[in-house]
């Protein structure tokens, strides 16, 4: 298994490299930013990057995914959902993208955005259980994402009750990789802290920890982070329909 993490500060987010280093094919997760780092720690790996995946329309910042698609040769991955204007490699939930030794599992998980997916990685030369899920913004270190694009907010929330209590069904020691820590706009109580695991979160994550879904709902619309400033126009620039201005 190969694992890169990087970092964004300014916007706030993480995107991921991953993959089996023996058969070297590996994909790239949420890409943010100049390509040319994904390229070059693939290269240092020894690694073709056979996927680009985002997890959801991201509304804040702009997408490098189908720019480092492009650069790859790579398929560009989102959920067959996705209301885009352009084409791309649409997955539902149960599909799963094989790399070499590693499996990647798409688990549809609607709430942050209606067409968000979380990935299911499995390193089969370790064993046949999970070992991480590549949760975007749905799960992230001490929040779950605030909702965006439902018919209403609490549609939004209720949708995302359902997502997490998927996700609350993995091990508890899979590692949650989240797409984004403190600082970001997307979630309230964010650590700093860019990983951690589904049972520190069940134990310690407040919004995780809601099994009632009314009680979550209420608390999920009671202090809704408020979007970036040019969230609509960053979505529609990703989504193919608009520049960004």
């Amino acid at each position: 298994m190969i694992l890169r993490q990087f970092l964004h500060h300014d916007p706030v987010g993480i995107s991921y490299l991953f993959g089996c280093g023996g058969k070297a094919t590996g994909a790239v997760v949420d890409p943010v930013g100049d390509i040319r780092p994904y390229l070059q720690a693939a290269a240092n790996a020894g690694m073709k990057i056979n996927y680009v995946i985002d997890t959801h329309v991201h509304a804040d910042h702009i997408s490098t995914g189908r720019a480092l698609a492009e650069a790859t040769g790579a398929p560009y991955v989102l959920s067959a959902e996705a209301g885009v204007g352009f084409p791309f490699k649409g997955v539902r939930d149960g599909d799963v993208l094989p790399l070499g030794n590693v499996t990647a599992k798409v688990m549809h998980t609607p709430g942050h955005t209606p067409e968000h997916i979380c990935i299911l990685v499995t390193d089969h030369t370790r064993g046949e259980e999970p070992w991480f899920v590549l949760s975007g913004h749905t799960l992230m270190v001490g929040d779950l994402g605030r909702t965006e694009l439902a018919t209403s907010a609490e549609e939004g929330a209720k949708q995302l009750f359902h997502s997490a209590r998927r996700l609350k069904e993995l091990p508890d020691d899979v590692e949650v990789l989240a797409g984004a820590y403190a600082g970001s706009v997307c979630g309230r109580r964010l650590s700093g802290k860019p990983w951690s695991t589904i049972g520190f979160e069940k134990r310690h994550n407040q919004a995780f920890m809601i099994a009632d879904e009314a009680e979550f709902i209420r608390f999920m619309v009671s202090e809704i982070p408020p979007a970036p400033p040019e969230a609509a126009k960053i979505r529609a620039a990703n989504s193919g329909v608009a520049a960004a201005a």
